[in-house]
């Protein structure tokens, strides 16, 4: 199983991607090797190690792609939609039961706690997921939609604690009605808004 004819480096790295993110969700980090996931993307040993140094540079890489499938799905179909639509949007998809990618969020968070060498890349994932975040609160303060007062990178944070309590948190017992659990963000993101002029200020 090494590399696949008529497959391109990129088509392989994905390949790799989306199987580290299901074998880690049904085996875990510890329970998962090298092996088990270079079988499930039909390649070698060596192949996945051409790609990714190490099982714990995978975990975080197939981590990062989750992401950003998860942004770019929000921005795709108007790209134009405000930002306090966007961080409602986001935030509605929170109780729900966890998909591959959420158990992937679960897996790499308890393996940071034990494992230094998942430490370190999951707290640039972190850092990288808090600045693109931050750069979305510049953009809706830039806008208008957002209170200059605050602070992007405590926005962002904000957002990032909901964002992986929320994969802790199992949706049942404490499933939220949906409607309820928007209207709650509603309030939480207009609170996020400028301040209204006071009456008779020009």
């Amino acid at each position: 199983m090494g590399r696949i004819a008529g497959v391109t480096a990129a088509e392989t790295r994905e390949r790799l991607l989306r199987a580290a993110a299901d074998v880690f969700a049904r085996r875990g980090y510890d329970g998962t090797r090298v092996a088990d996931i270079a079988a499930a993307a039909g390649v070698s040993n060596g192949a996945l190690y051409a790609h990714f140094g190490s099982k714990a540079g995978l975990l975080v890489a197939a981590l990062g792609a989750h992401g950003r499938r998860l942004m770019d799905g929000l921005f795709a179909d108007d790209p134009d939609r405000p930002v306090a639509d966007l961080l409602v949007a986001a935030g509605r998809r929170l109780p729900r039961p966890l998909d591959a990618g959420g158990d992937l969020v679960v897996e790499a968070l308890a393996a940071a706690r034990r494992d230094e060498d998942v430490a370190l890349p999951m707290r640039d994932y972190v850092g990288e997921r808090a600045r693109r975040l931050a750069g979305l609160v510049r953009a809706g303060q830039d806008g208008g939609e957002l209170d200059h007062a605050l602070s992007p990178e405590a926005v962002a944070h904000f957002c990032l604690l909901l964002a992986m309590g929320s994969a802790l948190v199992a949706p049942d017992p404490h499933q939220v009605d949906e409607e309820e659990w928007a209207r709650l963000l509603i309030r939480v993101v207009a609170a996020l808004s400028p301040a209204p002029p006071h009456e008779g200020t020009p």
